[in-house]
């Protein structure tokens, strides 16, 4: 049998198969998935957290001061009007006005009574010191801040990571270390910055960027590919010859 006719391809490019149509079908759908999904877990999302608070706020509210109420005697309507969001705008100045009664002298005073009442009982007690602790430590994220970014060895001599400086070690861990100046350093992970590791290190080892810690944190979370500033440092071809 010669080459030509001995069953076997030589050299033969043959075209690429066509998807079939369940295949086209079931690609198109994932990528609109990826489209729709985020979009519509956000809205529903939104839209059930604010039917819960107005669930929740307007049963407070006497029935004639009711928001619908006051509209449907406007416009003389009969039909019931949902208007969701009304009980997150009061709920909202609701709670703008309990922070500035609570910064007061008085509030003070009044936050310290009911306070010491509840330290009395037992399981409330237990309840309300951690329901506070978390919100202190959630809601107190807001207003501090990291002072700087840097850079520390990490795992080991010679390699660098990337970590926020966000105070001077204090108290009883600097009284316990060997350094006089030491820096409570986070070193987050890739991509998830939000989980890392607590180290404490010696101000002479931790060298400190010129970068703010918004762009440090960008170039942790794409995992070095968004470089803040990258073409400031670089001089232009002109400028080298």
């Amino acid at each position: 049998m010669s080459p030509e006719n001995d069953g076997h391809d030589h050299g033969v490019i043959h075209a690429p198969r066509r998807r079939g149509l369940l295949a086209r079908f079931r690609a198109n759908f994932l990528t609109g998935l990826v489209v729709v999904a985020p979009i519509g877990l956000t809205v529903w999302l939104i839209w059930t957290v604010t039917g819960w608070i107005d669930g929740w706020v307007l049963p407070f509210v006497p029935a004639k001061y009711q928001p619908d109420q006051i509209l449907r005697t406007l416009f003389n309507l009969d039909q019931p009007i949902n208007l969701r969001g009304i009980g997150v705008v009061l709920f909202l100045f609701f709670t703008v006005f309990v922070g500035w009664v609570a910064k007061g002298l008085m509030g003070r005073s009044l936050i310290s009574w009911g306070e010491s009442l509840v330290d009395r009982m037992p399981v409330v007690r237990s309840i309300y010191s951690g329901v506070k602790q978390v919100a202190e430590t959630v809601l107190s994220q807001t207003e501090s801040k990291f002072d700087k970014a840097c850079l520390i060895e990490y795992p080991r001599k010679g390699i660098w990571a990337i970590g926020f400086v966000s105070t001077a070690a204090k108290g009883e861990v600097l009284a316990k270390l060997p350094d006089d100046e030491v820096m409570t350093v986070f070193l987050p992970t890739t991509p998830n910055p939000t989980s890392g590791f607590l180290l404490y290190v010696p101000k002479q080892d931790v060298t400190f960027l010129d970068m703010s810690v918004e762009d440090a944190a960008k170039l942790v979370i794409s995992a070095g590919l968004v470089y803040p500033n990258g073409k400031d440092k670089e001089k232009p071809a002109a400028d080298e010859e």
